[in-house]
């Protein structure tokens, strides 16, 4: 009877960490479709090219690589080894957090969209989900959490928190995205003579399809980071969806009903209160994705038209600014005078959020660098102006419009 039990169980974790990672795994559709329907049409087949690309080369890398680092737990043994005694649940543990850790180089991909190279970004995407990812990710979740997190405990009262990933996913994505963005450099014609030319974007039905997609998603991304089925959390489920909620409106206000920011504030909102969607009244998450989608409507209009960074998704803003603040985000409403649960520290929550904005700069900074340096990452301009799908897959979005 026992032993039926306990079957049981493994078999009801693994049934919902596998659904969990199906979901999440059905996002990087949605980063598909979001960077799609942003950029022009000669650039529609690179992206889906570069995300189902990236995925691939991010699996066998974390497989090898990543997990192994983050967890200490390697996967080249005989498959009775795999199965543990507990149904595999060490292997699909490794395909949901797999998911997290190609969410790197799809984040980048938007940032950098139309005007890269395509194998130095595969590679740099390989070194992030394989190698810089995963070593942040082992001193905050993973086997080498003991000593930081303990100096946060001893110094700062508790922990750094981060239940989903607003921080060790969304923010280290959109950070290391900037050093990328920079090198780079603008896309041709983005600025003539110093004065900002927008650039229209293609599909505003394909951009909303992938705000959708992600928003679903996420609940697979926010509920079952539990990683277990007794850790199931109604409040993680309606906190999502009320930062969600919070990230549209206040998106939608405060850009007068402009689409793009509308179906972006879903985003903006659902990565701010993934740290603390564990904690926070549903009334906190509400604020928290709502003030989450004001960093971005306003934080893209900052870095495109002051700092005339040409990021063509507004990775940066979206998620590495909004993943800091998620991050800070839940050292406040995840206080108990918030109506929080409590149990966390706004100094840790700070500390441990700019830890990350430093790490993920300095990390982008010089594999990008290199990578300029040693094959160069920007297309030349003549295949720029043809566009990447005609330049490196020789075949565009819509080839029937070119038969004559």
């Amino acid at each position: 009877m026992e032993a039926s039990l306990a079957a049981l169980q493994h078999g009801g974790d693994v049934l919902f960490l596998l659904l969990g990672a199906v979901m999440v795994f059905a996002m990087h559709a949605g980063f598909a479709f979001l960077e799609v329907g942003t950029v022009r049409r000669k650039s529609q087949v690179n992206a889906f090219v570069k995300i189902l690309s990236d995925w691939s080369v991010s699996t066998i890398v974390y497989f090898l690589i990543g997990y192994p680092i983050s967890y200490g737990v390697y996967f080249l043994v005989p498959a009775a080894e795999l199965m543990g005694g507990n149904q595999g649940y060490e292997l699909v543990r490794f395909f949901f957090l797999l998911c997290f850790a190609a969410c790197i180089p799809a984040i980048i991909s938007g940032g950098i969209a139309e005007r890269a190279k395509f194998w130095p970004q595969v590679f740099a995407g390989a070194i992030f989900a394989g190698i810089s990812y995963p070593i942040f990710e082992s001193i905050i979740w993973g086997q080498n959490s003991a000593g930081l997190q303990g100096f946060f405990e001893k110094n700062f009262g508790a922990q750094f928190h981060d239940f989903a990933g607003s921080v060790v996913v969304h923010s280290l994505g959109g950070w290391l995205a900037l050093p990328a963005v920079i090198i780079l450099g603008p896309r041709m014609g983005r600025w003539v003579r110093g004065r900002s030319q927008a650039i229209p974007i293609s599909n505003i039905p394909f951009l909303a399809l992938g705000s959708w997609i992600l928003a679903v998603g996420w609940f697979g991304f926010n509920v079952m980071s539990a990683q277990n089925l007794g850790g199931i959390s109604g409040l993680v489920a309606v906190n999502s969806l009320l930062a969600m909620v919070g990230g549209v409106l206040f998106a939608l206000v405060a850009s007068r009903n402009d689409p793009g920011f509308v179906h972006n504030g879903a985003l903006a909102g659902l990565i701010a209160i993934c740290a603390g969607s564990d904690l926070v009244h549903p009334i906190g998450a509400f604020f928290t994705g709502g003030i989450g989608a004001l960093i971005f409507v306003f934080g893209f209009q900052i870095e495109q038209e002051k700092l005339k960074i040409d990021d063509v998704l507004g990775v940066w803003p979206l998620h590495g600014v909004v993943g800091t603040w998620g991050g800070i985000a839940a050292g406040i409403f995840g206080s108990t005078a918030f109506g929080g649960m409590g149990g966390v520290s706004f100094i840790s929550q700070l500390v441990g959020s700019l830890l990350a904005v430093v790490y993920a700069v300095v990390t982008a900074f010089v594999v990008y660098k290199l990578i300029d340096m040693v094959s160069g990452f920007r297309l030349d301009e003549e295949r720029e102006f043809k566009g990447p799908d005609l330049s490196i897959h020789r075949i565009d979005a819509y080839p029937e419009e070119n038969v004559r």
